[in-house]
C-alpha cells in the first residue's frame, strides 16, 4: 500500500521490469480506478483480493507500457477508459477524452486534468487536490523527468514549473522505479547539493532492501530533482541531453 490522501487508498502494483500501476479506491463510495495499466492480470487479481470493483481506467499517455491492460480490464469489468484527447486514436477501448482543465471524479474525490506534453505530444497528469496526490505518468520521476520523445525542452520546463507550483506535501505517483539511476545523474549534475546526497543514501538503502522509492513529494523534488531545479529551458535541455547518455 502506498500512502494516499484523505479518503483515498492507493495500491502500488509492480509489473514488467520497472513499471508501477496505481490502483485507487475511494473509501466513501467504494469506487475504484486504475492508472496506466501496463498489463491486466495483476490488476484484476489485486482488485479481486481486496473486493474492489474497477469502474475506471485513467491513462496518462499512449505508450504500450501504460495502456497494455486496457482491453482486458475493460472486458472483465466494464470499466470506462479516460485518456488524453490528443492521443485518443492511439489508445485502445477509449471512451472519454480528457483535456486541460477537465474534471475527473472517483466517487467523492475530484481530480483536475493538466496537459503536460513533452514525453508524448498529448501527455496528461491528473491532480487530486483534496487527496494531495498527482499522477504524472512519465512526465515527472523521482529526481528525473521523461525523455523528450515527442516534445521540447521548453514544454518540459513549463511542465516542471507547473508541477513545482503544487503544494509541497502533494504525493507524486510516477510510473517507473527509476530513482536510483536518476539520483546518480542528479549527483553529477549538482555535486554540492546536500539534499541529493542525503536522499541518495536513503534510496540506495531502500533498493538494497528491495523496497520501492515512489511515491515521492513535490517538496522533495523541488530540493533534489535537477530537472525541476533547472533555471531555464536551455539548462533543462542540457541536463536532459546529458542524462540521455549518462553512464554513472
Amino acid at each position: 500500500m502506498a500512502p494516499g490522501g484523505p479518503g483515498l487508498q492507493v495500491v502500488r502494483i509492480p509489473v514488467l521490469s520497472d513499471n508501477y500501476i496505481w490502483l485507487l479506491h475511494d473509501d466513501a463510495t467504494g469506487e475504484t480506478a486504475v492508472v496506466d495499466p501496463a498489463v491486466a492480470e495483476p490488476v484484476l487479481a489485486e482488485a479481486a483480493r481486496r473486493g474492489w470493483a474497477i469502474g475506471q481506467i485513467w491513462n496518462t499517455h499512449w505508450h504500450a507500457d501504460h495502456i497494455g491492460g486496457n482491453d482486458a480490464i475493460k472486458a472483465a469489468t466494464g470499466a470506462t477508459v479516460s485518456a488524453p484527447a490528443a492521443e485518443a486514436a492511439k489508445i485502445p477501448s477509449f471512451d472519454v477524452a480528457l483535456k486541460e482543465g477537465d474534471s475527473v471524479r472517483l466517487g467523492a474525490i475530484e481530480g483536475r486534468v493538466m496537459e503536460v506534453p513533452a514525453h508524448t505530444a498529448g501527455h496528461i497528469a491528473i491532480h487530486l487536490p483534496d487527496a494531495q496526490a498527482v499522477f504524472v505518468g512519465d512526465t515527472l520521476f523521482a529526481m528525473g523527468c521523461g525523455r523528450l520523445f515527442e516534445g521540447t525542452a521548453e514544454q518540459m520546463f513549463d511542465n516542471m514549473a507547473r508541477l513545482s507550483a503544487l503544494p509541497g506535501e502533494t504525493a507524486v505517483y510516477c510510473a517507473h522505479e527509476y530513482t536510483q539511476s536518476n539520483g546518480r545523474y542528479a549527483l553529477a549534475a549538482e555535486p554540492d547539493n546536500a539534499a541529493i546526497q542525503a536522499r541518495m543514501a536513503d534510496v540506495d538503502a531502500a533498493r538494497a532492501r528491495g523496497e520501492p522509492t515512489v511515491p515521492t513529494t513535490i517538496a522533495l523534488e523541488r530540493a533534489t530533482n535537477p530537472f525541476m531545479r533547472a533555471g531555464s529551458a536551455e539548462e533543462l535541455a542540457r541536463r536532459r541531453a546529458a542524462k540521455d547518455v549518462f553512464k554513472g
